[in-house]
């Protein structure tokens, strides 16, 4: 379904409004003339990313989708020199700025601690980025937030957003904890992109967990807003945050909710992951094994939102639930959203099948597997969604690759390389090839991947097998064991891969596949598949 986040009639031209301050020209002054020259003031600075300063090297401007070389003259120390003497000081994490812009300046040292190197990093304070889960933001006043995606998503710039809604708009007392300033900029004023949020320095990245306590502690907020959850001390300041009253709104790196749940590190955010042996008789009603993986405590997040790209986010309103169920093979109830041209947010539920009952009952095998998540690039999607459904396969198609665990193509894209497919590649996501865009070769795909799901296919392959063994042997027709259809269909494509024939006989449900030697006189239309098969 496609929603307006708000009844007003207005709110679809502000939802589209988004408004984009730069303070580019700022960036610019402390770059050597000649190098400023080079970039020009056309649109195309619209799109620059970073400014890359090597010594001995000609100077990089790295736009989006390209990258140029700004002279053919290498950068000599002078013009290291010149850049350093005009931004901020450098702190214990080689990061400096220029005060009340976002821009960062990161340096790289040799092993004497001479600068040989800069990157100039361009910040942006993006308004209207926050529209699509604006909602959450500021309705969801008393549930902490965290937002997960991989570098350069826009994390930041959703969480600078997030503190200036809140302060301003819901007149919240924010207090941002910015390590490196990277969230409300260099200097002693905070940028105005954040509101009036109230800001507290981190001077170095490993004091940003004592910094969050002393936020709590002195200030009495009612929000705090950190940057990068990555460190256990840092996931145990977020807990005791959480545990005293004061709503936090912070991020982390990943792409899913099944990375933090494989952290050890960050498992804490999600209540932590511990290992429990059950009592016989709750194995077996569960249908598990006696040793299973449980959640030990209350989420410190009870909101997460996957941030898959710019415009398409995947929302967890109950964290805790969505941990219970992925511990337990089932895919989570979420809402994914994605941000229209027009300002409206389209918003579809992914809610698993219900149960029949609610009475305790052991689980089913195929919601006991882990799920295989796959995004189809370049085959039939519903084709595929077809094969899953017949196979009853513990596998479900994504809509975005940052959610998958494997990529699934064709050979003719693997050789043709389109650009989405050479970035999904070098993303390092598994990426496996079908010999063709055919329900055969996807189906085979799904029992070889997922095998262990499939006992009884493994166990239709070695009768077919030890039938082929004979046949070549004695030259004599073997009679394999009745199967069901779907079984027999996969012991004939085996057969044919080794070069003999054979033909189902007999009456449902006894009806099994017989195998013959090449040299037997038997009409090829005995052999012929039938349709339903």
């Amino acid at each position: 379904m496609t929603l307006p986040l708000s009844s007003d009639p207005t709110s679809s031209e502000q939802n589209s409004r988004v408004e984009t301050v730069d303070n580019l020209d700022l960036l610019l002054e402390v770059l050597p003339p000649v190098v400023r020259e080079a970039l020009g003031h056309g649109p195309q600075l619209q799109s620059l990313l970073e400014i890359v300063i090597d010594l001995g090297r000609p100077p990089e401007a790295r736009y989006t989708n390209h990258t140029v070389y700004l002279r053919e003259s290498p950068i000599s120390r002078e013009d290291l020199h010149f850049i350093v003497s005009r931004v901020g000081t450098f702190t214990h994490d080689n990061r400096a700025g220029i005060p009340s812009t976002l821009h960062r300046i990161s340096a790289l040292r040799n092993r004497t601690g001479d600068i040989i190197g800069l990157t100039c990093r361009v910040g942006r304070a993006v308004f209207g980025t926050v529209n699509i889960v604006k909602d959450i933001i500021i309705t969801q006043d008393t549930k902490s937030v965290l937002l997960l995606g991989p570098p350069g998503v826009g994390k930041t710039t959703l969480l600078r957003e997030a503190a200036r809604v809140l302060a301003d708009e819901a007149g919240k007392r924010v207090i941002v904890v910015d390590t490196s300033n990277e969230i409300a900029g260099d200097g002693d004023i905070p940028h105005p992109a954040i509101g009036r949020a109230r800001r507290m320095q981190v001077p170095s990245p490993e004091l940003q967990h004592k910094v969050m306590i002393e936020a709590v502690e002195n200030h009495m907020p009612e929000v705090i807003v950190v940057d990068e959850i990555g460190t256990e001390a840092e996931a145990t300041a977020a807990r005791t945050i959480a545990e005293r009253g004061v709503r936090l709104i912070a991020t982390a790196h990943g792409s899913a909710l099944e990375n933090l749940i494989q952290n050890p590190t960050l498992a804490d955010l999600i209540g932590g992951i511990q290992s429990v042996t059950l009592g016989d008789d709750e194995a077996r009603r569960r249908g598990t094994q006696k040793t299973v993986l449980e959640r030990k405590a209350p989420p410190t997040f009870d909101i997460l939102i996957e941030i898959h790209d710019r415009t398409h986010f995947a929302v967890h309103h109950d964290v805790a639930e969505a941990v219970d169920a992925f511990l337990r093979g089932r895919p989570p109830r979420m809402e994914m959203r994605a941000h229209q041209q027009d300002g409206h947010i389209e918003i579809t539920q992914i809610t698993p099948a219900p149960t029949l009952s609610t009475a305790p009952a052991p689980e089913p095998q195929s919601d006991r597997r882990k799920v295989l998540r796959i995004f189809p690039y370049g085959i039939n999607r519903h084709r595929l969604e077809e094969v899953v459904r017949d196979l009853d396969a513990p596998a479900r198609l994504v809509s975005h690759p940052s959610q998958a665990d494997v990529v699934l193509t064709v050979k003719g894209q693997l050789k043709r390389q389109p650009r989405e497919l050479r970035i999904l590649i070098e993303q390092g996501l598994a990426l496996y090839t079908l010999r063709s865009d055919t329900m055969m070769q996807m189906g085979k795909f799904l029992r070889e991947r997922l095998a262990e799901s499939f006992p009884e296919d493994q166990s239709a392959v070695a009768d077919a097998e030890a039938a082929i063994e004979q046949v070549i042997e004695h030259d004599e027709p073997v009679e394999l064991a009745p199967r069901k259809p779907r079984l027999r269909r996969l012991q004939h494509e085996f057969v044919k891969r080794h070069g003999l024939l054979s033909k189902s006989e007999g009456e449902e449900p006894f009806r099994r596949l017989v195998v013959y030697p090449m040299g037997k006189a038997v009409k090829s239309e005995e052999f012929r598949m039938k349709s339903e098969e």
